[in-house]
């Protein structure tokens, strides 16, 4: 018998259950308002500090992606609050539709993404950031276009990943504003490996905490963290149309000041689901050890796993994530 101390939520197959956790609450607000409207809402109530120059940090997907956040939903929040604000990206580091910028600027115009400026930050070369407190970095390599801003929205489809177990803020950001060919290659190979996929597992999940945490400590208290729990494949959208069909029910829109926060809630969300709903996207955060980002972050004081959920569709009430999610249909694919 191994005489190994497992520490609760340490092992990333295993979702610390809430009476488990310790330390402060923060707010988490809930909308089941799956439309532009919904999204505009619930960006009310955590706009207060994105001031200045806003990057909106979001997956524009591959091309003809069936489940990234539907475009017309961002024109409209972008339109009616952030008319000055620009859609903040990077390249892939895996060979796709966005694997160059010139890809990546077709790719664009083909899903849409054409009513506001974006801006691949590392077109035109690389920054680094420091990383405080990291085992594995001390510093990051994201597109030097970051630093440009001085406020941003990570605005995120939440679903499942095929590496990283499930993709929230913490992915939106570590992933995404890291260039694609330094800071990806940092995060997901290991020194003098052939195969640029070869770290995976809690040490993935790590590399990519520090990742994100470079970013948000770079930007202070100017971020703000949205994920919509819809079209929740258990693949990521940079899988495209290969992604697995959703069976996940749609559940709503979360939003947090917190950015454990609010992943943490989007788990716990997907938990709070019938075992027959959840079964598939479940197994996809066990089996990958995703959750490793929530204990991390938690480890790192990137926020709290503990939180307040506040149902803004009943004036703010406090609810629970069962509560959240009674009344949730099977999930039925839009036209």
């Amino acid at each position: 018998m191994s005489d190994k101390k497992v520490v609760p939520g340490v092992g990333g197959d295993r979702c610390t259950p809430y009476e488990e956790r310790t330390g402060n609450e923060s707010i988490v607000y809930f909308t089941r308002d799956l439309s532009a409207e919904g999204l505009k809402k619930i960006y009310q109530r955590v706009s207060a500090k994105l001031v200045g120059k806003v990057g909106i940090k979001l997956h524009t997907g591959e091309q003809h992606g069936p489940n990234i956040i539907p475009r017309d939903w961002v024109e409209t929040l972008v339109r009616s609050v952030l008319p000055e604000a620009s859609i903040i990206e990077t390249n892939t580091y895996y060979e796709g539709d966005r694997f160059t910028t010139e890809k990546h600027r077709e790719t664009l115009k083909v899903n849409g993404w054409t009513f506001c400026p974006v801006d691949i930050m590392d077109a035109e070369g690389t920054a680094t950031l420091p990383v405080k407190g990291g085992k594995w970095f001390k510093e990051m390599s994201v597109g030097k276009n970051l630093l440009n801003y001085d406020a941003m929205l990570a605005l995120t489809h939440f679903k499942g990943h095929v590496m990283g177990g499930f993709g929230g803020s913490n992915k939106n950001i570590g992933i995404g504003c890291a260039d694609g060919r330094i800071g990806k290659k940092m995060i997901h190979t290991a020194t003098g490996s052939d195969n640029m996929w070869s770290i995976a597992e809690e040490e993935l999940m790590e590399r990519m905490t520090e990742s994100t945490k470079s970013t948000i400590d770079h930007f202070g208290d100017k971020v703000s963290y949205i994920n919509v729990l819809r079209n929740m494949s258990v693949s990521c959208d940079c899988e495209g149309c290969a992604a697995a069909p959703v069976v996940t029910p749609n559940i709503g829109i979360v939003a947090s000041l917190d950015i454990l926060a609010v992943d943490q809630a989007s788990v716990d969300l997907v938990y709070a689901l019938e075992e027959k709903d959840r079964r598939d996207l479940v197994e996809r955060m066990e089996t990958r050890h995703g959750f490793r980002q929530l204990s991390y972050m938690k480890e790192l004081g990137m926020g709290n796993d503990r939180y307040v959920l506040l149902d803004v569709d009943a004036g703010d009430v406090r609810i629970t994530p069962k509560d959240a999610v009674k009344g949730v249909k099977p999930f039925v694919a839009e036209n």
